[in-house]
């Protein structure tokens, strides 16, 4: 888990510089959930890409549809280093003092594969200060992010307390209706309601609290290759309050 540094030597390792700065920051549903997007956060990307086709991709958590590679910690804590005071400004978190984990993801399993829990849109946890961040590193069929509400409860975002209202109502939705088909989720319908999407332009990022519920955006017709240069390569970090 990375770390901002204690000295001043935060560069990036060759390569990996990323231009954060001129970020974007924007609401949507009726929620006003805040979305911070930056296009062109890596200089060079191609060399992330290169570097992703290096790593030992396994399959980390049951719950990630496909495989991961950590992140070298020395890029993510240089880029901690330059991420957390804009993560204190973009979503006025008082300065925290962050901490960071990042992969390299692909998703690889095909829709027929996918677990139950991997057909509905998904939150990262329940705490409303962690924040998480995607960099889009494919161009292939295969989309951004998107969001959603729970049409029975209304939530958008989940919290501790929120947590056992919408998993009763979840099952009761699957008592009603049965298990949703095999594939990966799309406007959501019918027990959920799609409420933004972000495209996922090629090294483009987007920042938003991980409680917020949200699927990839997967072409359940499109191939999941396992090649980093073909595939739908993502680097995904999360940022938490250092304990």
């Amino acid at each position: 888990m990375a770390r901002p540094p204690a000295s001043s030597a935060n560069t990036a390792p060759q390569g990996w510089v990323i231009t954060p700065h001129d970020a974007r920051i924007s609401g949507f549903s009726s929620q006003n959930h805040r979305l911070v997007t930056i296009d062109s956060l890596l200089v060079d990307p191609e060399h992330a890409i290169g570097q992703a086709v290096l790593q030992n991709f396994a399959r980390i958590t049951p719950q990630y549809p496909g495989l991961r590679a950590p992140l070298d910690p020395a890029v993510g804590a240089a880029w901690l280093a330059q991420l957390a005071p804009l993560l204190d400004q973009w979503f006025e978190t008082g300065g925290v003092r962050w901490e960071m984990q990042a992969w390299f993801s692909l998703v690889t399993t095909p829709p027929a594969a996918i677990a139950p829990i991997q057909r509905l849109p998904h939150v990262d946890g329940t705490d409303p200060r962690q924040i998480a961040m995607m960099l889009y590193l494919h161009q292939t069929g295969h989309g951004g992010t998107a969001f959603f509400r729970h049409r029975s409860t209304g939530l958008e975002a989940l919290t501790a307390e929120d947590y056992p209202r919408y998993a009763a109502a979840v099952q009761a939705d699957f008592g009603r209706t049965g298990l949703p088909p095999a594939a990966y989720p799309t406007d959501g319908a019918p027990h959920f309601e799609r409420t933004h999407v972000v495209e996922g332009h090629f090294n483009s990022a987007v920042f938003y609290r991980g409680n917020i519920l949200h699927s990839g955006v997967i072409d359940n017709n499109a191939p999941l290759s396992a090649d980093p240069r073909e595939g739908r390569l993502t680097i995904n970090a999360f940022f938490r309050p250092a304990q």
